[in-house]
């Protein structure tokens, strides 16, 4: 007499496809904190300097952020292939 809470479709489910989205948001502040400190240096505002150290504390995260996302991209893939288990080769 009601909804018992099951899908009617059976479709297959899918999984989403990872994202280094903190990598590009980090890239998008470094990107414009780049932008304005350019800006305030030729207007002659020393304000510049705080837009430069955010520039590399964000490249900092951008590295951080894409080179982790990739590390796990890799240790999916390893997973996800069976013969390969055992064969661990370290660098």
């Amino acid at each position: 007499m009601g909804d018992t809470g099951r899908r009617t479709t059976s479709r297959p489910r899918q999984e989403p496809t990872p994202m280094p989205r903190l990598a590009l948001y980090t890239l998008a502040v470094c990107l414009l904190s780049v932008a304005a400190a350019v800006v305030s240096f030729v207007q002659g505002s020393w304000l510049g300097i705080v837009w430069v150290l955010l520039a590399g504390l964000s490249s900092n995260m951008t590295w951080y952020y894409a080179r982790k996302a990739k590390v796990e991209k890799a240790a999916r893939a390893a997973a996800s292939s069976p013969g390969e288990r055992g064969t661990s080769v370290t660098r």
